[in-house]
């Protein structure tokens, strides 16, 4: 039975998810060097107030699913295969060792600044569950007047959308005219995986040419092209054009379980992930770190 790591993304984050990590050496010992990289201290990166800034949930999430993997490698559990979901694809590509912490934590800190200066107010993304990619892309079609866009493809029938609230807002009148089953506001505040976000992924790239890039030794599958990434232009691809580019998750995933993945571990402070995966793979074990034992883990890993 293969087991997937799976890293959350911009929406999972929580109030003091860093203090509520394990209490062990090898987490504080990656939040200390995350400080020490960033040269600011990581455990005031959790509060509501620095959690409004997507530089910060960003960081964040990135230095949450890194130290949580260390210790979960540390107990005994290791990824025969990872992916992570939006900004979770850099902890994806830290783990399966395409990337070091240091150029990790400070790609990811311009990543996070760049989409937050370039739409500072009236963006964001939301949800549409009970349509289908084909239905929700109808929606999108027939709002040519306003800026939304399909943003992330989390199940059949599970699409996220993105771009500006009052495009975001219409799309749900619509969706709620022809019976989808619920719609909801993500905590988003910028326009993420659409074209808005072009000159964000130019400048990423630019960054992305001045780090070392690894060719994974753990399979990492990406978001852009829902593919097994093999070596460095295609990591480097993944990782500034999934910026603009929407996610293809319910792929990936697909992906994943084609390969034998049995257990999916969704390492991050929610169960956004597993609740997808419970619904993809009912007959698959998926487990979130935020409410699962070290102890029960390591059962399941090992029967």
């Amino acid at each position: 039975m293969n087991t997937a790591f799976l890293f959350s993304g911009q929406g999972s984050q929580e109030v003091g998810m860093l203090h509520n990590l394990p209490h062990d050496k090898i987490i504080s010992d990656t939040l200390s060097e995350a400080s020490e990289i960033l040269k600011e201290d990581v455990l005031t990166f959790d509060t509501k107030e620095k959690l409004s800034s997507t530089r910060f949930v960003q960081l964040a999430l990135l230095i949450y699913g890194t130290a949580f993997s260390r210790f979960l490698k540390n107990n005994g559990v290791f990824p025969d295969i990872t992916a992570g979901h939006s900004i979770g694809s850099f902890t994806a590509a830290l783990l399966s060792n395409a990337l070091n912490f240091s150029d990790a934590l400070k790609l990811v800190a311009l990543r996070g600044k760049l989409m937050e200066s370039a739409y500072e107010t009236g963006y964001g993304m939301g949800v549409i569950l009970g349509l289908s990619e084909i239905r929700v892309a109808t929606i999108i079609k027939e709002l040519s007047n306003e800026e939304v866009y399909i943003a992330n493809i989390n199940t059949h029938n599970q699409i996220a959308i993105t771009g500006s609230i009052s495009g975001i807002k219409a799309a749900f009148e619509m969706a709620k005219v022809i019976g989808c089953e619920s719609t909801k506001i993500l905590k988003v505040s910028v326009p993420s995986h659409c074209k808005l976000l072009n000159n964000v992924s130019n400048e990423l790239f630019k960054e992305l040419n001045n780090i070392n890039i690894n060719r994974p030794s753990t399979p990492y599958v990406g978001n852009y092209t829902s593919r097994v990434i093999l070596n460095k232009s295609q990591i480097l691809e993944e990782l500034y054009k999934g910026v603009c580019n929407p996610v293809l998750w319910y792929d990936s995933c697909t992906l994943m379980y084609e390969l034998g993945t049995r257990l999916f571990i969704e390492i991050g402070p929610n169960q956004v992930l597993t609740n997808i995966n419970n619904k993809l793979f009912p007959e698959c074990r998926s487990i979130s770190m935020s409410n699962t034992s070290i102890e029960s883990t390591l059962i399941l890993y090992k029967s």
